[in-house]
């Protein structure tokens, strides 16, 4: 695990940055700043401070991102990963969500969270969006963690969760999937994919503890399906109650960038027929740690 940064010491104020926070519990625009792989160390360093401390920061005006020059930026993080199962665009690691292709991640997640090291962070741009609506929303997992009532926390604390990508996105849609995401779940779970995680993870930067949980969770271990189903409740609501949110409004240009350790996000399908098209990188992360020190394991059927 790295050095913990601590949040509250003021070593960690970016005064190089302009950073206007949106929302009471995370989000922040950066203001003046053109993204690219060749940021000075200083500003990438203040950068990242700035990440870890508001979770979710936006970019506008970055119109000069390419693809490559997208990748050059992520890349500043880390590792760059493709997803397990969708094939990124040709050439690239990037990967495209078309809504007219069944690209519309319209339920609470934190991203891959299938994966034993699911990514670290994403840095997403929109490329064509409608006149209206296609909003994304984030929610603090830390945070959610930290407003618990000591009793659930010390239950989040002991639980286990299955992460599976054969998730239900229909299951949560006011109307039944289209031809095209029907056809874009069959490439998802084209490689079924399982990993036990902590319910509470320990943030390998910050030592903030966070909830891992989302749609990509099947059941709790050690609990049957209608009990993992109120656990699942139970533990979503505080994540997404309003006030641990932030609203962001897309425009021609916005990038933004997510710590995926520390947050769910959700895109509102309300723009019907309209395109909407976005590109998104992510990093490698890490396997998670609970707080007795379990890391998080390949989920193996039971014969």
């Amino acid at each position: 695990m790295s050095a913990v940064f601590d949040l509250s010491s003021p070593s960690v104020q970016t005064p190089a940055l302009d950073i206007l926070p949106l929302a009471g519990k995370l989000g922040a625009e950066i203001r003046g700043l053109r993204l690219g792989g060749q940021l000075a160390p200083e500003t990438f360093a203040a950068l990242k401070a700035a990440l870890l401390r508001h979770k979710v920061l936006f970019f506008k005006g970055q119109q000069h991102l390419d693809d490559a020059e997208h990748q050059a930026f992520a890349r500043l993080f880390g590792e760059l990963v493709e997803h397990p199962t969708v094939p990124s665009r040709e050439g690239t690691r990037i990967l495209e969500l078309d809504s007219g292709h069944g690209g519309r991640a319209d339920s609470w997640h934190t991203d891959v969270t299938f994966e034993l090291d699911y990514p670290q962070l994403a840095v997403l741009r929109a490329v064509t969006l409608p006149a209206q609506g296609g909003d994304t929303v984030w929610a603090n997992t830390a945070a959610a963690y930290a407003e618990l009532p000591a009793p659930l926390k010390t239950l989040a604390d002991q639980l286990w969760a299955v992460h599976g990508n054969d998730y239900d996105y229909a299951a949560t849609r006011a109307r039944p999937d289209a031809n095209g995401a029907r056809k874009y779940r069959e490439v998802f779970t084209s490689r079924l994919i399982e990993t036990e995680h902590p319910l509470v993870r320990i943030h390998p930067e910050t030592g903030e503890r966070s909830l891992v949980s989302g749609h990509f969770i099947k059941r709790f271990v050690g609990y049957n399906g209608q009990d993992s189903r109120s656990l699942f409740d139970l533990f979503q609501h505080h994540i997404t109650r309003l006030e641990n949110t932030v609203r962001w409004r897309w425009s021609a240009g916005d990038v933004a960038i997510w710590d995926n350790r520390a947050t769910q996000h959700y895109a509102i399908n309300d723009y019907g027929d309209q395109h909407r098209v976005v590109r998104r990188v992510t990093v490698a992360g890490d396997v998670p740690v609970s707080v007795d020190g379990q890391r998080s394991r390949p989920h193996v059927k039971a014969a």
